[in-house]
């Protein structure tokens, strides 16, 4: 399973050349050296299913490939232990959730388990999200160099629960979060590194305009007729439901369809139940297309984005929203909701639309229907937003960074 992970990626480092030049792969190669000998342990929840597994599918191999010896492996829990961290993460997020003592119970169990069951190999032990948080107890028995990285939103969390959560967080040598307003207070050193996507991966690529249409027949879209897109899992946190609610409202002076695409994920029971509920609130609108995408379909994940019109997506909460990356490097005319580092990618009226409810969306919509022009416009300058800022060789310079940081007792130190 794991040579399966750590080769899934077939781009070389030098085919970024052309993209970011060749001066910035030199000084990936250049940060790689000082790492020399050292081992970077990646643990998360899951192989599959949204963002983090799909940026350590990309980054393992490239670090491999700059001479960095970077492993990952994730964590074992039963479906009740993905269902105590689904509470985590909603009440992280400002959810209102109940979390009992045997739920923290449960989630304390787990950890225990796998750290009797895994098999630490790194240097530098890098820790991805809630769910294996725990495994920080293996420090006084290993030593090296611990890192817990947040990848979601923690600007307003539940007192509680990020409580319970910090003990283990004071632990770590350093914590990473994804936009300035996640900080915490913390005895310990923090870092601000965005997440990226991979140009060269089959969600990204370029792709000839059969595959474009042949997924387009597949699934029974119209293409002379405007599309409305979202992709996302199906995740309460991303309102599909509202999405549907916005694209009624625009649909009711502007002939167009909608397409909800996305997949579930293994730490993410609720997505199954979410589905149904989505698909009930279209019923049998035959604008409303709702699709459920499984794992390993990037290409049309990718075509999806290709042929919209339009991408939304207008989450309640989001860490970061790697599916509006992807949808400004397309360049994509995208009208999104101001949460998470989702104004980070999203310079309102310059490189997309910005909306704080389901009305606001609807009228962003419908103002780029209207005036295609301004949204080619509003497309162009997102692209190349996310090719100077949002791409993975410049996540993997932070990285590196990072990891180099560990070794020097300063605080001087920026990425």
């Amino acid at each position: 399973m794991e040579k399966e992970i750590f080769y899934h990626s077939r781009a070389k480092i030098q085919n970024y050349i052309p993209i970011v030049g060749r001066s910035t792969i030199e000084e990936l190669m250049a940060l790689a050296g000082r790492l020399s000998g050292k081992v970077i342990q990646n643990i998360n929840s899951t192989f599959t299913g949204g963002g983090v597994a799909e940026i350590l599918t990309r980054m393992v191999p490239l670090l491999n490939q700059l001479g960095v010896d970077a492993r990952w492996k994730t964590i074992k829990g039963s479906e009740e232990f993905f269902s105590v961290t689904k509470k985590l993460h909603n009440a992280l997020h400002g959810r209102k959730e109940h979390i009992s003592s045997e739920d923290f119970s449960l989630f304390l169990e787990v950890n225990k388990k796998n750290i009797e069951e895994l098999k630490f190999q790194g240097d530098i032990v890098f820790i991805h999200d809630p769910q294996p948080i725990a495994l920080i107890a293996k420090k006084k028995e290993l030593g090296e160099k611990w890192i817990w990285r947040c990848h979601i939103d923690v600007s307003n969390p539940d007192k509680a629960v990020w409580e319970f959560l910090r003990d283990f967080v004071i632990g770590y040598d350093a914590a990473v979060f994804s936009a300035p307003n996640y900080a915490q207070e913390l005895p310990i050193r923090q870092f601000m590194i965005s997440p990226s996507i991979d140009p060269l991966s089959d969600k990204n690529r370029e792709l000839p305009s059969e595959i474009i249409d042949s997924v387009l027949n597949k699934y029974n879209l119209d293409k002379s007729k405007p599309i409305i897109t979202q992709i996302s899992r199906f995740d309460y946190l991303k309102d599909p439901v509202g999405v549907i609610q916005a694209f009624k409202m625009v649909r009711k002076s502007i002939d167009c369809q909608l397409v909800l695409a996305g997949g579930t994920a293994t730490d993410d029971p609720e997505s199954e139940k979410v589905f149904e509920e989505v698909k009930e609130r279209a019923s049998d609108n035959p604008d409303i297309h709702i699709l459920l995408i499984p794992p390993e379909s990037d290409m049309e994940i990718n075509a999806l984005q290709r042929a919209a019109t339009i991408i939304v997506q207008k989450s309640i909460k989001e860490g970061f929203g790697l599916t509006v990356t992807e949808a400004l490097w397309k360049g994509k005319p995208v009208v999104a909701s101001a949460v998470g580092g989702i104004p980070l990618q999203v310079k309102n009226r310059f490189t997309g639309l910005l909306c704080h409810s389901v009305e606001g969306a609807a009228y962003a919509v419908k103002r780029l229907l209207s005036n295609p022009e301004y949204a080619r416009w509003l497309g162009n300058n997102g692209r190349e937003h996310i090719r100077q800022n949002f791409l993975l060789t410049r996540h993997l310079k932070d990285y590196l960074l990072l990891f180099i940081s560990l070794y020097y007792n300063t605080d001087e130190i920026y990425l």
